[in-house]
Protein backbone atom coordinates (compact mmCIF):
# COMPACT_ATOMS: atom_id res chain seq x y z
CA UNK A 1 0.00 0.00 0.00
CA UNK A 2 1.37 3.38 -0.98
CA UNK A 3 -1.10 5.88 0.42
CA UNK A 4 -0.21 9.56 0.31
CA UNK A 5 0.15 11.36 3.65
CA UNK A 6 -1.08 14.92 4.07
CA UNK A 7 -2.25 17.41 6.67
CA UNK A 8 -4.86 19.95 7.56
CA UNK A 9 -3.18 23.26 8.27
CA UNK A 10 -2.43 23.92 11.96
CA UNK A 11 -2.68 27.59 13.00
CA UNK A 12 0.99 28.44 13.61
CA UNK A 13 2.19 26.72 10.45
CA UNK A 14 -0.71 28.41 8.69
CA UNK A 15 0.65 31.79 9.74
CA UNK A 16 3.42 31.25 7.16
CA UNK A 17 0.87 31.86 4.40
CA UNK A 18 -0.21 29.34 1.81
CA UNK A 19 3.15 29.27 0.02
CA UNK A 20 4.94 28.77 3.32
CA UNK A 21 2.54 25.96 4.18
CA UNK A 22 3.16 24.22 0.87
CA UNK A 23 6.92 24.61 1.24
CA UNK A 24 6.78 23.24 4.78
CA UNK A 25 4.75 20.25 3.63
CA UNK A 26 7.23 19.50 0.86
CA UNK A 27 10.20 19.89 3.20
CA UNK A 28 8.93 17.24 5.63
CA UNK A 29 7.84 14.80 2.94
CA UNK A 30 4.08 15.35 2.93
CA UNK A 31 2.26 14.78 -0.33
CA UNK A 32 -1.04 16.58 0.26
CA UNK A 33 -2.42 19.66 2.04
CA UNK A 34 -6.07 20.30 2.90
CA UNK A 35 -7.11 23.88 2.35
CA UNK A 36 -9.89 26.20 3.56
CA UNK A 37 -10.52 27.51 0.03
CA UNK A 38 -9.33 26.83 -3.51
CA UNK A 39 -8.36 29.55 -5.95
CA UNK A 40 -6.28 29.74 -9.12
CA UNK A 41 -3.50 31.38 -7.08
CA UNK A 42 -3.43 28.48 -4.60
CA UNK A 43 -3.48 25.99 -7.48
CA UNK A 44 -0.46 27.73 -9.01
CA UNK A 45 1.46 27.70 -5.71
CA UNK A 46 0.78 24.00 -5.16
CA UNK A 47 1.87 23.16 -8.70
CA UNK A 48 5.11 25.11 -8.21
CA UNK A 49 5.89 23.35 -4.93
CA UNK A 50 4.74 19.92 -6.16
CA UNK A 51 2.19 19.44 -3.38
CA UNK A 52 -1.31 18.11 -4.06
CA UNK A 53 -4.56 19.67 -2.95
CA UNK A 54 -6.48 17.43 -0.57
CA UNK A 55 -9.90 18.27 0.77
CA UNK A 56 -11.33 21.77 0.48
CA UNK A 57 -13.56 23.19 3.21
CA UNK A 58 -17.13 23.58 2.02
CA UNK A 59 -18.06 27.26 2.02
CA UNK A 60 -20.38 27.90 4.94
CA UNK A 61 -20.48 24.16 5.65
CA UNK A 62 -17.87 23.68 8.37
CA UNK A 63 -19.06 24.13 11.93
CA UNK A 64 -22.25 26.02 12.71
CA UNK A 65 -23.81 26.23 9.28
CA UNK A 66 -26.70 28.18 7.80
CA UNK A 67 -27.45 25.10 5.70
CA UNK A 68 -29.43 23.74 8.67
CA UNK A 69 -31.22 26.99 9.46
CA UNK A 70 -35.01 26.77 9.81
CA UNK A 71 -35.43 29.96 7.76
CA UNK A 72 -35.96 28.97 4.12
CA UNK A 73 -34.33 32.10 2.71
CA UNK A 74 -31.23 31.87 4.87
CA UNK A 75 -30.85 28.18 4.06
CA UNK A 76 -31.41 28.68 0.33
CA UNK A 77 -28.76 31.40 0.14
CA UNK A 78 -26.23 29.16 1.88
CA UNK A 79 -27.04 26.26 -0.44
CA UNK A 80 -26.53 28.42 -3.53
CA UNK A 81 -23.09 29.51 -2.29
CA UNK A 82 -22.09 25.90 -1.74
CA UNK A 83 -23.36 24.87 -5.18
CA UNK A 84 -21.35 27.68 -6.76
CA UNK A 85 -18.27 26.52 -4.88
CA UNK A 86 -18.76 23.01 -6.27
CA UNK A 87 -18.61 24.44 -9.80
CA UNK A 88 -15.63 26.67 -9.04
CA UNK A 89 -13.67 23.88 -7.34
CA UNK A 90 -14.34 21.46 -10.18
CA UNK A 91 -12.99 23.93 -12.73
CA UNK A 92 -9.73 24.06 -10.79
CA UNK A 93 -9.51 20.27 -10.56
CA UNK A 94 -10.61 19.89 -6.93
CA UNK A 95 -12.37 16.67 -6.00
CA UNK A 96 -13.35 16.57 -2.29
CA UNK A 97 -15.32 19.08 -0.21
CA UNK A 98 -15.02 18.69 3.55
CA UNK A 99 -18.19 19.49 5.53
CA UNK A 100 -19.07 19.41 9.23
CA UNK A 101 -22.77 19.98 9.71
CA UNK A 102 -23.66 21.61 13.02
CA UNK A 103 -26.67 23.96 13.22
CA UNK A 104 -26.26 27.59 14.17
CA UNK A 105 -28.74 26.98 16.98
CA UNK A 106 -26.89 24.42 19.10
CA UNK A 107 -30.15 23.60 20.88
CA UNK A 108 -31.69 22.39 17.61
CA UNK A 109 -32.15 18.63 17.79
CA UNK A 110 -30.29 16.30 15.44
CA UNK A 111 -33.66 14.98 14.27
CA UNK A 112 -34.78 18.48 13.28
CA UNK A 113 -31.44 19.18 11.63
CA UNK A 114 -31.66 15.95 9.67
CA UNK A 115 -35.14 16.81 8.42
CA UNK A 116 -33.84 20.17 7.16
CA UNK A 117 -30.75 18.54 5.64
CA UNK A 118 -32.95 15.98 3.84
CA UNK A 119 -34.75 18.83 2.07
CA UNK A 120 -31.65 20.91 1.37
CA UNK A 121 -28.94 18.53 0.25
CA UNK A 122 -30.42 16.57 -2.69
CA UNK A 123 -29.97 19.55 -5.02
CA UNK A 124 -26.46 20.15 -3.68
CA UNK A 125 -25.49 16.55 -4.34
CA UNK A 126 -26.98 16.74 -7.86
CA UNK A 127 -24.60 19.61 -8.50
CA UNK A 128 -21.73 17.53 -7.09
CA UNK A 129 -22.64 14.66 -9.42
CA UNK A 130 -22.72 17.01 -12.39
CA UNK A 131 -19.26 18.38 -11.56
CA UNK A 132 -17.79 15.07 -10.30
CA UNK A 133 -17.05 16.45 -6.83
CA UNK A 134 -17.36 14.35 -3.66
CA UNK A 135 -18.44 15.38 -0.17
CA UNK A 136 -16.66 14.11 2.95
CA UNK A 137 -18.85 14.42 6.05
CA UNK A 138 -16.87 15.02 9.25
CA UNK A 139 -17.83 13.02 12.34
CA UNK A 140 -17.10 15.62 15.03
CA UNK A 141 -20.23 15.53 17.24
CA UNK A 142 -20.16 19.23 18.08
CA UNK A 143 -19.92 21.07 21.38
CA UNK A 144 -21.09 19.68 24.71
CA UNK A 145 -23.60 19.21 26.12
CA UNK A 146 -25.94 19.10 23.10
CA UNK A 147 -23.58 17.48 20.54
CA UNK A 148 -25.79 18.82 17.73
CA UNK A 149 -23.76 17.86 14.64
CA UNK A 150 -25.41 15.50 12.19
CA UNK A 151 -23.32 12.86 10.45
CA UNK A 152 -21.32 11.55 13.42
CA UNK A 153 -22.91 8.15 14.19
CA UNK A 154 -23.80 4.98 12.24
CA UNK A 155 -27.49 5.62 12.99
CA UNK A 156 -27.30 8.97 11.23
CA UNK A 157 -25.08 7.78 8.37
CA UNK A 158 -27.61 5.07 7.51
CA UNK A 159 -30.39 7.63 7.45
CA UNK A 160 -28.35 10.05 5.32
CA UNK A 161 -27.28 7.44 2.80
CA UNK A 162 -30.80 6.05 2.56
CA UNK A 163 -32.06 9.57 1.85
CA UNK A 164 -29.29 10.29 -0.70
CA UNK A 165 -27.82 7.06 -2.14
CA UNK A 166 -25.36 8.92 -4.37
CA UNK A 167 -21.71 7.98 -3.88
CA UNK A 168 -20.92 11.69 -4.17
CA UNK A 169 -22.13 11.97 -0.57
CA UNK A 170 -19.45 10.28 1.51
CA UNK A 171 -17.68 10.11 4.84
CA UNK A 172 -14.50 11.60 6.16
CA UNK A 173 -13.18 8.61 8.11
CA UNK A 174 -11.76 10.07 11.33
CA UNK A 175 -11.47 7.32 13.95
CA UNK A 176 -10.62 9.77 16.73
CA UNK A 177 -14.25 10.85 17.03
CA UNK A 178 -15.47 7.26 16.96
CA UNK A 179 -13.13 6.23 19.77
CA UNK A 180 -14.33 9.00 22.09
CA UNK A 181 -17.97 8.17 21.26
CA UNK A 182 -17.50 4.44 21.86
CA UNK A 183 -18.14 3.52 18.20
CA UNK A 184 -16.23 0.56 16.71
CA UNK A 185 -14.21 2.30 14.01
CA UNK A 186 -13.25 -0.96 12.28
CA UNK A 187 -16.88 -2.01 12.07
CA UNK A 188 -17.58 1.38 10.51
CA UNK A 189 -15.10 0.48 7.78
CA UNK A 190 -16.96 -2.79 7.22
CA UNK A 191 -20.41 -1.19 7.02
CA UNK A 192 -19.65 2.15 5.38
CA UNK A 193 -16.32 1.54 3.67
CA UNK A 194 -17.64 2.17 0.18
CA UNK A 195 -18.80 5.63 1.26
CA UNK A 196 -15.43 6.81 2.54
CA UNK A 197 -14.18 9.68 0.40
CA UNK A 198 -11.45 10.99 2.73
CA UNK A 199 -9.48 9.97 5.82
CA UNK A 200 -8.01 11.93 8.72
CA UNK A 201 -4.94 10.82 10.63
CA UNK A 202 -5.98 11.64 14.18
CA UNK A 203 -6.22 9.52 17.31
CA UNK A 204 -7.84 9.55 20.75
CA UNK A 205 -6.47 8.37 24.07
CA UNK A 206 -8.99 7.16 26.63
CA UNK A 207 -7.88 8.51 30.03
CA UNK A 208 -8.84 5.75 32.44
CA UNK A 209 -8.30 7.65 35.70
CA UNK A 210 -10.30 10.58 34.39
CA UNK A 211 -12.95 8.23 33.03
CA UNK A 212 -13.40 6.91 36.57
CA UNK A 213 -14.06 10.49 37.72
CA UNK A 214 -16.35 11.56 34.89
CA UNK A 215 -17.62 8.40 33.22
CA UNK A 216 -18.38 9.27 29.61
CA UNK A 217 -19.59 12.76 30.56
CA UNK A 218 -17.57 15.95 30.15
CA UNK A 219 -15.80 17.15 33.28
CA UNK A 220 -17.88 19.51 35.39
CA UNK A 221 -15.14 21.67 36.90
CA UNK A 222 -11.81 21.24 35.16
CA UNK A 223 -10.38 19.66 32.02
CA UNK A 224 -6.72 18.71 32.40
CA UNK A 225 -5.73 18.86 28.74
CA UNK A 226 -6.53 20.86 25.65
CA UNK A 227 -8.46 18.99 22.95
CA UNK A 228 -10.27 17.02 25.64
CA UNK A 229 -13.51 17.00 27.59
CA UNK A 230 -12.06 15.09 30.53
CA UNK A 231 -12.29 11.31 30.02
CA UNK A 232 -10.47 11.36 26.67
CA UNK A 233 -8.08 13.53 24.67
CA UNK A 234 -7.28 13.86 20.99
CA UNK A 235 -3.75 12.86 20.00
CA UNK A 236 -1.56 12.40 16.98
CA UNK A 237 -1.57 8.86 15.54
CA UNK A 238 0.43 6.42 17.62
CA UNK A 239 -0.49 7.83 21.03
CA UNK A 240 -4.12 6.73 21.20
CA UNK A 241 -6.35 3.70 20.85
CA UNK A 242 -6.51 3.39 17.06
CA UNK A 243 -4.86 0.37 15.45
CA UNK A 244 -3.58 2.04 12.29
CA UNK A 245 -2.26 -1.24 10.90
CA UNK A 246 -5.78 -2.66 10.82
CA UNK A 247 -7.16 0.59 9.42
CA UNK A 248 -4.57 0.52 6.61
CA UNK A 249 -5.36 -3.10 5.77
CA UNK A 250 -9.10 -2.49 5.56
CA UNK A 251 -8.74 0.69 3.53
CA UNK A 252 -6.54 -1.24 1.11
CA UNK A 253 -9.20 -3.96 0.84
CA UNK A 254 -11.71 -1.23 0.04
CA UNK A 255 -9.44 0.14 -2.70
CA UNK A 256 -9.40 3.52 -1.00
CA UNK A 257 -7.16 5.74 -3.12
CA UNK A 258 -7.25 9.01 -1.19
CA UNK A 259 -4.68 10.30 1.30
CA UNK A 260 -4.51 10.05 5.06
CA UNK A 261 -4.44 13.66 6.22
CA UNK A 262 -3.02 14.50 9.64
CA UNK A 263 -5.31 16.69 11.71
CA UNK A 264 -3.11 18.04 14.48
CA UNK A 265 -5.09 18.35 17.72
CA UNK A 266 -2.77 17.35 20.54
CA UNK A 267 -1.82 19.56 23.49
CA UNK A 268 1.78 18.30 23.47
CA UNK A 269 2.35 19.58 19.93
CA UNK A 270 0.65 22.95 20.05
CA UNK A 271 1.33 26.64 20.59
CA UNK A 272 4.34 27.24 18.34
CA UNK A 273 5.59 26.48 14.85
CA UNK A 274 8.25 24.25 16.38
CA UNK A 275 5.73 22.22 18.39
CA UNK A 276 3.32 21.86 15.47
CA UNK A 277 6.13 20.84 13.14
CA UNK A 278 7.28 18.18 15.58
CA UNK A 279 3.75 16.83 15.89
CA UNK A 280 3.23 16.66 12.13
CA UNK A 281 6.55 14.86 11.63
CA UNK A 282 5.88 12.35 14.42
CA UNK A 283 2.38 11.65 13.09
CA UNK A 284 3.72 11.19 9.56
CA UNK A 285 6.42 8.79 10.74
CA UNK A 286 3.86 6.65 12.55
CA UNK A 287 1.41 6.54 9.66
CA UNK A 288 4.16 5.67 7.19
CA UNK A 289 4.74 2.41 9.05
CA UNK A 290 1.40 1.20 7.72
CA UNK A 291 0.54 3.25 4.65
CA UNK A 292 3.85 3.29 2.77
Amino acid sequence: MNTKIGMRIPPKIGSKGIRGVAEFAKSVGLDVVDIPEYTSEIKHIFEETDVEVGSIDGVGAVGQTKLLNKDDNIRSEAAEKLKQQITDVARLGGKVLFVCLAPEDINQSRADSFAIWKETFPEIIKQAEKEDVYFAIEGWPGPAPQYPTIGCTPEMWRAMFNAIPSKHLGLNFDPSHMVRLGIDYLRVLNEFGERITYCHGKDTEILLDEQYDFGILPATFEVKYSFSEGPWRYTIPGYGQVNWGKVATRLEQLNYNGPVSIELEDHRFWGSIEAESKGIIKAKEHLEKFFK
